[in-house]
């Protein structure tokens, strides 16, 4: 990559950026009260940290595979659970820091389980 690409690309993320926070300066308050906008509001983190986890899952060795190794299905395993524990607390609590930190311990405890209680 070359230095003048680095430049343009740093450029065009800092105009995207500025763009999408600037949008809702410039829209009128008549177009921001919608209800639909409301309702989107309110659904769109949970959205987008269901897809930040699924994209997460480490599924992709398992296919080239036919039978499981130990060690992934643990992997997906763990994932799936913590998957499980982080939509249920932040469904519960709305609070978004709270479930990641659930998550990430839930993640490392069942892979601790995994690796030295079940082997």
């Amino acid at each position: 990559m070359t230095s003048s690409y680095l430049i343009a690309a740093t450029f065009a993320m800092a105009g995207v950026t500025f763009i999408t926070r600037a949008i809702p300066a410039l829209i009128p308050k008549k177009i921001l009260d919608t209800p639909w906008l409301h309702r989107l509001n309110e659904s769109l983190p949970l959205s987008v940290m269901v897809l930040l986890i699924l994209t997460s899952l480490s599924y992709q060795d398992l296919s080239a595979h036919t039978g499981f190794s130990s060690a992934e299905l643990h992997l997906l395993l763990a994932q799936i659970g913590a998957l499980v524990l982080v939509l249920a607390v932040y469904h519960i609590s709305r609070q978004l820091l709270v479930s990641m930190v659930v998550g990430i311990a839930t993640l490392n405890g069942l892979l601790w389980v995994f690796t030295h209680v079940l082997t």
